[in-house]
């Protein structure tokens, strides 16, 4: 939340295996079904300036698969 300085959701590949792509992915995913537990379910997706391709494009659908609106 940029209004209160609070983060809502968080998620990490440090335990995710499989290559890179893939466990972006798989973070994507659980930041959705953790923003959606905690009651949002859309969001503003801010690549910081890197392309959208890759593992920032993997994050993204991963996201939107699990019901994230963007």
């Amino acid at each position: 939340n940029d209004i209160d300085g609070k983060t809502i959701a968080a998620a990490s590949s440090k335990d995710i295996k499989g290559t890179k792509i893939e466990q972006a992915g798989a973070v994507g995913k659980a930041i959705a079904e953790k923003s959606i537990a905690a009651g949002v379910s859309k969001v503003v997706f801010d690549r910081g300036g890197y392309l959208y391709h890759g593992r920032v494009k993997a994050l993204a659908e991963g996201a939107r698969e699990s019901g994230l609106k963007f």
